[in-house]
């Protein structure tokens, strides 16, 4: 099976620099909650899901103003 080049891929609303900026966001506040949570290893998912909780959050609320 080839993959077609040419065709345009699906677009989100968001180019890939904003996410490439999200995702960094994301990483940076997952870091500062695993720090804050004594280094302590296990919990990587749920302080990637609480960064981008709040990070998604604060960008909704910065639209919405």
């Amino acid at each position: 099976m080839t993959i077609d080049a040419t065709k345009k891929q699906p677009t989100t609303g968001i180019s890939e620099l904003q996410e490439f900026e999200l995702e960094y966001q994301i990483r940076l506040r997952a870091y500062e909650l695993y720090e804050k949570g004594g280094r302590e290893d296990g919990h990587e998912l749920d302080d990637w899901l609480r960064a981008e909780e709040e990070i998604t959050r604060k960008k909704a609320r910065t639209i919405a103003a």
